[in-house]
């Protein structure tokens, strides 16, 4: 088999896959977006069901309401968010990121994650019951909870009650922690001399469709554990499911969500690149999860919704409570981890999209992140990452490279068997094979560098691409966010003349850098004795340098860098071999065998 046959369907299929990165993502979706630092979702009031019965998944249709007094808001003031808790439906549906800007401008806003719905993007979190006694009566989205306490404060309580004059109150006691997880104790105090039946339940609501990345290295959407399984619905799959059941004859069928499930230490919710709002069992006690697309006219919306899985009853005299989680903030990993091993949530750290390769892609993590804390600059850390890999893999790549210098020795010699031979390539590629035996050269093995370099590229993209701990973090000079493309361009002369060239005409400098550093690499290597392949290899650091313009700057670093330190290891082992061989040669050239005499 030939190397270079082999190198180039490598190379292509990586081609292929950045051509599929840079030209083939899928439009947004034609609806109203919510920008990623702004995701959203609506209380509306819940229609009664059968008997007076509440249904979390139900949409009510708009009625003109009289006009009444503001609703009571209660501040969240802790160090990593601010907002407040709307006292009108129990709903929180203001918060925002104190750590975390929109731009790598200091000026620009911080990152919104819920809104209220008079917000054009409405996102927000509601606690209620249902009546499943179809007699008790409980609140809805319009019921004004009495307030106690507040702020809401790492350390301290904000309870709303509400009595429904019937002998029954309910209860919900809320905390935080100082980074981005909230507690909610739902209870209800029944002072009437007979049992009540009900069903404690949270949901998490979008009235809009988020904008998504829409590309395949990235899930957004619906995502959870539940009973130890991941769960990851995109919007469009979810919609698309939702509608087959809605086509179904079964009603049964045709009300179940797309998704439900049932587990302890459950949790599920909302996912994009970078945030995360998720309900999480609290306990061990089961909850029932269910994913929701709500058709209202032409427009979607969406929902997360926890429960028990059955009605809870509670005695006379007694109190009922059920307490859940909710985190809503940034996925940020070692946090992540953190609360997945202190609170016993399950699989948490998967809500960051390491992808099929976690057990590659998240240890790189953790290396650079180790790396960053000790150089202070996560550019610095992707250098010596490199480093790290290069010498680990230093004795199987001078083993490749010895091969590669070889062939580029025995160059002339396959080019005369060529000449020899080009009537006959049968007889022309057994002679190769035998000077291939002669010389002790394996031709497969200079494919070896890249196929270590393949997994170690793809790894890196993810962690570049997916992880909260790259985003805005700087390099040098003009570099100041490595999860993004170098902002500089050639047909922009650099900021000289910027008339604002198309994304495809973007062609920064650290993508020349890479190219010029992908060609000299190819010079080292032997000159494939087939013309078209010689071509291809001529064009393939133009076709990576235009293909790579539009990465992560982060990637793109680590590639120059990984082709200049391969360059330097190619270059000492060729100048080795060359000089063996001329010892080689003077060394023969004195041991002449004696002539018997």
């Amino acid at each position: 088999m030939d190397q270079k046959r082999l190198f180039v369907a490598i190379a292509l299929s990586i081609a292929v896959l950045l051509i599929f990165d840079a030209y083939f993502r899928p439009p947004a979706p034609p609806v109203r977006q919510a920008t990623e630092t702004q995701q959203t979702a609506d209380g509306v009031p819940l229609p009664a069901g059968p008997g007076g019965m509440t249904v979390p998944g139900a949409v009510a249709p708009a009625e003109a309401a009289p006009a009444r007094a503001p609703a009571q808001r209660v501040q969240i003031e802790t160090p990593r968010l601010s907002g407040s808790i709307n006292a009108r439906g129990a709903r929180l549906d203001d918060l925002v990121l104190r750590d975390y800007r929109e731009t790598l401008d200091r000026n620009s806003p911080l990152v919104r994650l819920l809104a209220p719905r008079e917000n054009p993007n409405p996102y927000f979190v509601q606690w209620g019951w249902t009546a499943a006694d179809g007699r008790t009566r409980v609140p809805d989205a319009d019921t004004d909870w009495a307030v106690e306490g507040g702020p809401l404060v790492p350390g301290g309580t904000v309870t709303l009650r509400w009595d429904n004059e019937a002998g029954v109150t309910f209860e919900i006691a809320l905390t935080v922690d100082r980074n981005f997880m909230f507690r909610a104790e739902q209870r209800v105090i029944n002072r009437t001399g007979e049992a009540v039946t009900l069903l404690p339940w949270s949901r998490i609501r979008r009235e809009t469709t988020p904008q998504v990345a829409g590309f395949f290295i990235l899930h957004e959407g619906f995502v959870g554990v539940i009973d130890g399984r991941l769960q990851e619905w995109t919007y469009t799959q979810l919609r698309d499911e939702a509608n087959r059941r809605r086509a179904m004859r079964d009603e049964a069928e045709r009300v179940r969500a797309p998704f439900e499930g049932t587990g302890a230490a459950s949790w599920g919710g909302f996912t994009n690149k970078y945030w995360l709002t998720a309900l999480i069992g609290d306990g061990p006690q089961p909850m029932r999860f269910a994913f929701r697309h709500i058709r209202d006219g032409n427009a979607d919306r969406w929902q997360v919704d926890a429960a028990t899985p059955d009605p809870v009853p509670v005695a006379a005299g007694a109190t009922g409570t059920l307490a859940t989680r909710l985190f809503a903030g940034a996925k940020e990993v070692l946090l992540l981890d953190e609360y997945r091993d202190r609170l016993g949530i399950t699989d948490f750290d998967k809500a960051v999209d390491f992808g099929w390769f976690y057990f590659l892609t998240k240890p790189f993590f953790y290396a650079l992140h180790w790396l960053s804390e000790l150089f202070g600059n996560m550019g610095v850390a992707i250098l010596v990452f490199t480093l790290i890999i290069k010498i680990i893999f230093f004795p199987l790549a001078n083993k490749s490279y010895q091969s590669m210098s070889r062939m580029k020795l025995l160059a002339p010699k396959m080019q005369e068997i060529k000449e020899r031979y080009k009537d006959d390539p049968q007889k022309a590629q057994a002679e190769m094979m035998a000077l291939y035996r002669a010389e002790k050269v394996n031709p497969a093995s200079g494919c070896l560098p890249i196929l270590i370099q393949i997994p170690v590229f793809f790894a890196l993209y993810k962690v570049l691409f997916v992880t909260i701990e790259m985003r805005h973090a700087p390099f040098f000079g003009w570099v100041q966010d490595l999860s993004a493309p170098d902002p500089t361009n050639a047909f922009e002369l650099f900021g000289l003349l910027p008339w604002g060239a198309p994304v495809w005409l973007h062609l920064p400098v650290w993508a020349i850098l890479m190219g010029i550093t992908m060609w000299a690499q190819f010079k080292l290597n032997p000159t494939p004795p087939d013309p078209i392949q010689a071509k291809v290899f001529g064009l393939m650091p133009i076709l990576f340098t235009f293909l790579l313009a539009s990465f992560p700057a982060g990637l793109v670093i680590y590639w120059t860098w990984n082709n200049l330190l391969s360059i330097a290891q190619q270059a000492y082992i060729m100048r080795h071999e060359r000089a063996a061989r001329r010892a080689e040669k003077r060394g023969g050239a004195v041991t002449k065998p004696k002539a018997k005499g």
